[in-house]
């Protein structure tokens, strides 16, 4: 048996691991899975064409970093979410902070 750090058993929600299957899966708000499942399929396709794998890294990396904030947050991007429909839909842009800020309160470097 090992000894485990303090901090890593006490833990209440693991980071995804950095593949797929783990950031689809820790997407908790519908949209995110809708559209890290086109982005996914439209990723593949410019992979086939281009044979280049910089593009796949790179969509992993950002999702990844949207399956974090969703173990750490799930209300907040429900709250994200629907700013974005209100908006979308005509309603005041809301005052807030940048993404940036959100995401270095949270350890997340973008």
């Amino acid at each position: 048996m090992t000894a485990q750090p303090q901090d890593v058993v006490s833990s209440p929600s693991p980071m995804p691991e950095k593949s797929l299957r783990a950031i689809r899966a820790a997407l908790v708000v519908p949209q995110d899975r809708e559209a890290f499942d086109a982005g996914l399929k439209a990723v593949l396709d410019e992979v086939r064409v281009s044979l280049d794998l910089g593009a796949l890294n790179a969509f992993v990396h950002r999702w990844w970093i949207s399956a974090c904030d969703s173990v750490r947050d799930p209300e907040g991007r429900r709250r994200m979410h629907a700013k974005a429909e209100q908006v979308l839909a005509g309603g005041a842009i809301p005052p807030g902070r940048s993404w940036r800020e959100v995401l270095g309160d949270r350890g997340v470097e973008p």
